[in-house]
């Protein structure tokens, strides 16, 4: 079960020439699955940045398995599969009912407002935990 489900509607403009969602929009899915996640649960990046914490993505992995096309209701599923002691790395996958459309894994290190690598304050962990998976 995932820890958080995004819906998202394709849109005309995110299509390929051939009428499939074009390849890099993915990326910008699997974003938009972490950033609605973090909300969730009260943690927004900008909330973040007002405390000095930002998260950084360092590795980005995407596999494709099927395509989607316009006006199709897609569901971004969002965890966090691993906590490192200044990193997490979320597991994520696009589905379209009982279909996959892509995964991603990706590494997302904790800096300061400088951009050095740090450990975050407790609580910051702690309201992670509740996305992370089994």
């Amino acid at each position: 079960m995932p820890a958080h489900i995004t819906p998202h509607r394709v849109r005309f403009h995110e299509l390929d020439p051939y009428d499939h969602v074009n390849h890099a929009m993915y990326v910008t899915y699997f974003e938009i699955g972490r950033v609605d996640a973090l909300e969730a649960i009260d943690m927004a990046l900008h909330t973040l940045k007002d405390q000095g914490v930002q998260f950084v993505v360092t590795r980005l992995e995407v596999r494709f398995r099927n395509a989607a096309t316009a006006g199709e209701d897609l569901e971004i599923h969002t965890g966090v599969s691993n906590f490192g002691r200044a990193s997490t790395v979320w597991s994520q996958t696009i589905r379209r009912d009982d279909d996959v459309i892509a995964t991603s894994e990706v590494t997302v290190a904790v800096t300061d407002g400088t951009g050095k690598p740090m450990r975050p304050p407790a609580h910051v962990f702690e309201a992670l935990e509740v996305l992370a998976l089994d």
